[in-house]
């Protein structure tokens, strides 16, 4: 009897896993539509305006959910705890700061992208409530706060610049006031990087938030658009002395059990950015020396997402989504005639049809984030915005 129990409860998971993956492949069929302009033609990708306003609605839902909501704060005494509302009066929904952050650069970036979305009006409500002077004053004030000197560093901080960035480039009165009203909590962060980075003795090499080579990354676009030197002069020094001299990455190590990111395709994204085209294609050899065979043979390839409810499986759905724009970014800035240009292209545009398919699949503990990512991958921001 127990053994039939047990053999019932496996039939029973193995049907759901089934279930699973025929949903997941329906939705797969609907997302890899989704993208009006493909890769292919060399057009920048954007997305068809249904599915433009579909994710605003899913991150306007999430930016007004404040609970569940992860916080994790330092407290010097009993009366600073309180509601994630009253610490983030501006970015409190979407679970946690960080996904808040880029949620609202999602609406951002669909507002000045795609203006004449169904939802545009409400986008714009929702955006004007939250990115108020007080509110973001209030925020500025707590991430001043010595006990909060490493929340959210250094991810949060390079989604609020890349927030920056999108209404720094915006002609538009609204986006405007909130450009400035961004400001204070902008100075702070920005205080906070540049009193970290000569004290970080080694890079974090990791698949999730604290990944170095991501952040560096945001904050080397953010300070040359801003034209903020000592910054990007700061930024380039710390990542080609964490990064220059890398040989032979094990690539066949990623991805671990509940990444996002790729500590390797981030590595790579970023040192394209630093380094000249010439020095850069040099190093990527080095870097990984046998690329073209791990691109065409399995080794680097789409990851599947077993369960979509489990806030940290879900993870590997973001991860498809990071490759994506990693390895059509680090394609486009080689030269034409690369030899592995065309390998890289064909890997990031079946990543980003994998991880396409997790967007908007109903259960929070992915849909709080992964329109981001979508976003960010079918735009390829990052190349648009500095083709070096």
């Amino acid at each position: 009897m127990e053994s039939d129990e047990g053999n019932t409860r496996e039939m029973k998971v193995k049907n759901s896993v089934n279930i699973k993956t025929l949903v997941l492949a329906g939705i797969f069929v609907l997302n890899t539509t989704m993208i009006s302009a493909q890769t292919e033609t060399g057009e920048r990708p954007r997305l068809d305006e249904t599915t433009a306003n579909q994710w605003a609605e899913l991150v306007m839902k999430g930016v007004d959910t404040e609970f569940p909501n992860k916080l994790s704060l330092v407290y010097s005494n009993e009366k600073q705890i309180s509601r994630p509302r009253v610490h983030f009066p501006a970015f409190y929904g979407s679970f946690d700061w960080h996904s808040s952050v880029h949620g609202h650069w999602v609406l951002v970036r669909l507002l000045k992208e795609y203006p004449s979305i169904q939802g545009a009006t409400q986008v714009r409500k929702v955006l004007s409530r939250h990115l108020t002077a007080d509110n973001l004053r209030k925020e500025s004030e707590f991430f001043a706060a010595d006990e909060q000197k490493s929340f959210e560093r250094m991810y949060g901080w390079a989604w609020l610049l890349r927030l920056v960035i999108e209404l720094e480039t915006w002609d538009d009165e609204q986006g405007k006031q909130w450009r400035e009203n961004l400001r204070p909590l902008e100075s702070v962060l920005v205080n906070r990087i540049e009193d970290y980075l000569p004290r970080l003795t080694y890079p974090i090499r990791i698949g999730q938030h604290t990944d170095t080579a991501f952040a560096l990354g945001q904050i080397i676009d953010y300070s040359a658009l801003v034209k903020r030197e000592t910054l990007k002069s700061l930024v380039e020094a710390r990542a080609k002395a964490f990064y220059f001299d890398d040989l032979a990455y094990p690539v066949h190590y990623e991805p671990s059990g509940h990444d996002f990111f790729s500590s390797c395709w981030n590595e790579a994204d970023l040192m394209r950015r630093v380094l000249s085209q010439h020095k850069f294609e040099d190093w990527l050899a080095k870097f990984v020396p046998d690329l073209h065979r791990q691109l065409t043979d399995g080794t680097v390839e789409p990851v599947r997402v077993s369960d979509v409810s489990d806030p940290k499986i879900v993870h590997l759905a973001g991860l498809n989504l990071n490759r994506a724009w990693c390895l059509q970014s680090i394609a486009a800035s080689l030269r034409s005639d690369h030899p592995l240009r065309e390998s890289l292209e064909k890997s990031g545009r079946t990543h980003l049809e994998a991880g396409l398919a997790y967007i908007n699949s109903g259960h929070y503990e992915g849909d709080h984030w992964l329109a981001t990512f979508g976003l960010y991958a079918v735009e390829r921001i990052a190349v648009k915005e500095e083709s070096r």
